[in-house]
C-alpha cells in the first residue's frame, strides 16, 4: 500500500494540489519486482513505479495506491475488489501480459466506464482485445528501468489529468449499448478510505516495529483484532514482520489464524517450511515442502528452503555422532540446493548453498569447481543489471571464499556490510563461512583472512535487528 511521499502543508502540498488525505484515489495495477523477459534482459518494476508512475499521477493531483496483494500470491478477495471498484482512476501496466493485472483490469472496466489509464513497455505485443485501445508506451534502458523518464511522466500526467472529461475508456460501456455502471454510494467510499489510510497507518507500525523488537509486532497484532478478516497485504507484512525478529513460534501459529485462500499461497506456505525448521520441527517442514513442490512444481525458493532443512538436520545428526546419518542428510541437502538453481538459473541462493555444502563434505564433490563458475555469472548479472541487495554481496563473498580469492572476498564484504538490514542475514552468511572453515581446518587448508571477515560481519550481525544480543 503506498501514499504520495510528498509532505502535506496546511492547506495541501507544496505543489498546490489538496493534500494526500484529499486527493482522489489512482489505484495502480502492476507486477512487482524484477521480472525477466523473454529475450533474456530484466524489467524492473519497481522502478517504473517509483520513477514514473507514482510521480505522474501525484502530479496529476491523485493519491497512488499500488496494488501490493500480488505478493502474496495473486489473492483476489474483497479488498482488491474494492479497490478495483472505488477508486477514482487507475492506471494499469499491461507489460509482460501478467494474469493477475489483466483479471484485475477485466473488473474495472466492467464496473468503471472511464477515469482506467494503460501503459506497456515498448515492443509489448498486446492482446488482440487490447489492441485497439488507448495506450501509453514507455522506454526502458539497459537495466530495465524507464528511460526518459521527465518527457513519459509528462505524458502520463496529461493522460490522467485527461481521464477527468466524460470519456469512456471501457471498452465494455463502448460497445454494450444501454450498460449502467453501479450505484457506488458516497458512504462506501468514505468509509474504503479510511480503510486504506488505516492500512498504511499500521504497515508504518510494523517498520517500527522490526527496529523495536517481537513485543511491539505483537501489540500491532492485538489490535487488528481476527487475523482472518484483514486484509491480506497487512497479514503478510504482518506475518513477516515475525520472521524479521526470529519470532518462529509466533509465525506458526499466525498461518491457522489466517483466511484460508492466503494461508495456502505458495508464500506462506514456504514460510511455514522456514518457520518450523528454525523452530525445531525438521520433519513437519519437510512434510510442508514436500507436499508444496507435488501439488505447485519445482521452485528454487521452495527447494531452497527444503535444503536449509536438510542442512540442520545435517548438522544435528554430526552434533549427535550419528555420522552415517549425517552423511546421507547431506548429501540429501546438496540434491534439493541443486535441483532448487536447474529450476531457475537466475536464483544464485540455491546454487551457493550447493556449491559450500560439496565444499564440507568429507570428500568435496568435485561438480562445486563447474558449478561455482555458473553460480558467479549469475549473481554477478544480477548485480550487473539492477539494484543489487545484501544476498546477492554475500553470495559473491561465499563464492570468493571458496575460490580463496581473497581480493574478490574483501570487496564483497564491503558491499555485503553496506548492504546489511537485519542481523538474522549476517548470521546467516556467517554459519556458511564457518562450515567452510571448519571442513578446510579438518584438511588442514586454513585460510587466516577467512576468519577476519567471517568476525567483522559477525560483529554486525550482533548490532542490527533480528541479530544476537
Amino acid at each position: 500500500m503506498t501514499v504520495s511521499d510528498r509532505k502535506p502543508t496546511a492547506a495541501g502540498d507544496e505543489s498546490g494540489a489538496p493534500s494526500t488525505g484529499d486527493r482522489p484515489l489512482c489505484f495502480v495495477l502492476m507486477p512487482f519486482g524484477r521480472k525477466a523477459e523473454a529475450g533474456g534482459g530484466v524489467l524492473d518494476f519497481d522502478a517504473v513505479y517509483q520513477t514514473l508512475i507514482k510521480p505522474a499521477i501525484v502530479e496529476a493531483g491523485l493519491q497512488p495506491l499500488r496494488a501490493d496483494e500480488e505478493q502474496t500470491g495473486g489473492i483476489i478477495h474483497t479488498p482488491m475488489f474494492e479497490r478495483l471498484i472505488l477508486c477514482e482512476y487507475a492506471v494499469a501496466d499491461l507489460t509482460t501480459a501478467n494474469a493477475n493485472v489483466y483479471y484485475e483490469l477485466g473488473v474495472r472496466h466492467a464496473v468503471r466506464p472511464r477515469t482506467t489509464v494503460l501503459v506497456f513497455a515498448q515492443a509489448t505485443r498486446l492482446p488482440f482485445d487490447l489492441g485497439p485501445m488507448r495506450g501509453m508506451p514507455y522506454e526502458l534502458d539497459a537495466s530495465g528501468s524507464p528511460a526518459n523518464c521527465a518527457q513519459t511522466r509528462a505524458q502520463l500526467t496529461t493522460l490522467l489529468r485527461e481521464a477527468r472529461q466524460p470519456s469512456t475508456d471501457s471498452p465494455i460501456f463502448q460497445l454494450v449499448e444501454g450498460m449502467q455502471p453501479p450505484d457506488i454510494s458516497r458512504l462506501k467510499t468514505d468509509v474504503f478510505r479510511s480503510r486504506v489510510l488505516y492500512s498504511t497507518r499500521l504497515k508504518d507500525e510494523l517498520a517500527r516495529g522490526r527496529r523495536e523488537g517481537v513485543e511491539a509486532i505483537r501489540a500491532v497484532k492485538q489490535q487488528l483484532g481476527p487475523i482472518r478478516d484483514v486484509e491480506a497485504g497487512v497479514v503478510i507484512d504482518l506475518f513477516l514482520s515475525f520472521r524479521s525478529v526470529k519470532a518462529w513460534g509466533e509465525m506458526i501459529a499466525m498461518v491457522d489464524e489466517m483466511a484460508e485462500p492466503v494461508a495456502r499461497t505458495v508464500m506462506v506456505r514456504e514460510q511455514l517450511g522456514l518457520a518450523l525448521n528454525r523452530a525445531g520441527q525438521g520433519e513437519r517442514a519437510e512434510l510442508v515442502l514436500l507436499q508444496l513442490l507435488k501439488e505447485r512444481g519445482p521452485s528454487s525458493e521452495t527447494f531452497g528452503i527444503l535444503g536449509r532443512v536438510y542442512k540442520d538436520r545435517w548438522e544435528g545428526a554430526q552434533q549427535a555422532g550419528q555420522a552415517a546419518l549425517a552423511a546421507g542428510l547431506l548429501d540429501k541437502a546438496i540434491d534439493a540446493y541443486v535441483k532448487g538453481f536447474q529450476t531457475d538459473w537466475r536464483d544464485a541462493y540455491p546454487g551457493v548453498n550447493a556449491v559450500t555444502l560439496m565444499e564440507v563434505r568429507e570428500s568435496p564433490d568435485e561438480r562445486r569447481h563447474e558449478l561455482i563458475a555458473v553460480v558467479t555469472y549469475s549473481v554477478r548479472r544480477r548485480v550487473a543489471s539492477g539494484e543489487p541487495d545484501y544476498w546477492d554481496y554475500a553470495t559473491l563473498l561465499e563464492l570468493a571464499v571458496l575460490g580463496r580469492n581473497e581480493p574478490e572476498a574483501r570487496s564483497a564484504l564491503g558491499h555485503a556490510l553496506a548492504a546489511l538490514r537485519e542481523g538474522w542475514e549476517a548470521e546467516t552468511t556467517v554459519r556458511n563461512l564457518r562450515l567452510i572453515s571448519a571442513a578446510r581446518s579438518r584438511r588442514n587448508e586454513d585460510l587466516p583472512w577467512t576468519e577476519e571477515l567471517t568476525r567483522a560481519l559477525d560483529e554486525s550481525a550482533h548490532r542490527l535487528p533480528g541479530g544476537r544480543s
